[in-house]
């Protein structure tokens, strides 16, 4: 599976997110290094659900819009005989 290359911004918000969570919701300091260990563990392992999700969700849009199309094709068909 193709991994997601984070930018070193992106890295560096999610990673103070992590920490600030870890902080002020469980009460435990976590330093930088830690939190990109979690971060690539939760991407590795729970990453994978909510890529299918997104695809499922891309996909059922995709045939709603398409059956969409098919209705306004219908509608521009001329009369005949």
């Amino acid at each position: 599976m193709h991994r997601i290359k984070l930018s070193k911004d992106e890295k560096g918000r999610i990673v103070n997110k992590v920490k600030l969570y870890f902080n002020n919701e469980l009460d435990q300091s976590i330093g930088g290094f830690e939190a990109e260990f979690l971060i690539d563990f939760f991407a590795e392992e729970i990453g994978p659900y909510f890529y299918n999700a997104g695809l499922l969700d891309a996909n059922k849009l995709l045939c709603e819009k398409a059956e969409e199309l098919g209705y306004l094709i219908q509608e521009l068909e001329k009369p005949v005989g």
